[in-house]
């Protein structure tokens, strides 16, 4: 039976671990070709040799989304080898957390660059190919600390501008058959919430047990999750959803 995203192809960035690594692999068992970019060469290749093993088409690259260059290239390798570029997701982030007055000037500017700078890279990159082929699907990573979160004035103000980008793509590119949505994820179990913990120094169970405590739905998110609701925005049959936020976090959020 063929799947959803039979005969399209995804670009993913920072596909290589988390929730990036769970958004390709649910586009590759519906079918799509794949496409991954992440700075994190070790794990890139140990998800991409895991993806071909499992007989998918994959495409990857050690690219940093900052560098408008290396990302172009990126793209269009896959739209060369590929045909096309259909998804694009901007999945790639990193975190320098710290309350503003111990925040420095390269953790405000590394947050901002990798966020707002790597997506916008991408979207600027992968836009040429989906205007000529009059379809598109752009999903952006938001997150629930765009509403605000404690030592993450950072992360807080590039999630939330991303927002922002998410909603004017969908207005400029609406026209051309390419829809742009955002997925804001709550607290999902992945490599980056473990560093959160070794950050504040809790032992990961006890991050995971306060965070289940504050979640209705009485646990964490998984990365698939997040590739569920990415899933939808990315499917064809999503077309007159443009321009929305989706906070998959177990509860509600505003």
């Amino acid at each position: 039976m063929a799947g959803r995203f039979t005969g399209k192809v995804a670009f993913v960035t920072g596909g290589s671990r988390g929730i990036g690594k769970g958004i390709v692999e649910l586009f590759a068992q519906e079918g799509a070709k794949v496409a991954l970019i992440d700075l994190n060469e070790e794990a890139l290749s140990q998800t991409t040799n895991e993806l071909r093993e499992k007989g998918y088409q994959v495409y990857s690259k050690v690219a940093n989304v900052v560098d408008a260059e290396q990302v172009e290239a990126a793209v269009k390798e896959v739209y060369e080898a590929y045909g096309s570029v259909d998804i694009l997701v901007n999945n790639a982030g990193v975190i320098r957390d710290n309350m503003l007055f111990k925040m420095s000037d390269s953790d405000w500017q590394t947050v901002m660059d990798v966020h707002l700078k790597g997506s916008f890279n991408a979207a600027r990159a992968a836009q040429k190919y989906m205007v000529e082929n009059k379809y598109g699907r752009i999903i952006n990573i938001s997150s629930t600390s765009a509403l605000g979160n404690r030592g993450q004035a950072n992360y807080a103000a590039a999630k939330a501008g991303l927002q922002g980008f998410t909603k004017t793509l969908a207005i400029e590119l609406g026209r051309y058959g390419i829809t742009a949505n955002s997925v804001a994820p709550g607290f999902i179990e992945t490599e980056m919430t473990m560093e959160t913990a070794a950050r504040i120094g809790i032992p990961f169970e006890q991050l995971i047990q306060a965070s289940v405590s504050q979640i209705p739905v009485g646990r964490t998110g998984k990365p698939a999750d997040i590739a569920n609701a990415v899933a939808f925005f990315a499917d064809e049959k999503s077309s007159f959803v443009n321009g929305q936020v989706l906070y998959v976090a177990g509860g509600p959020k505003s």
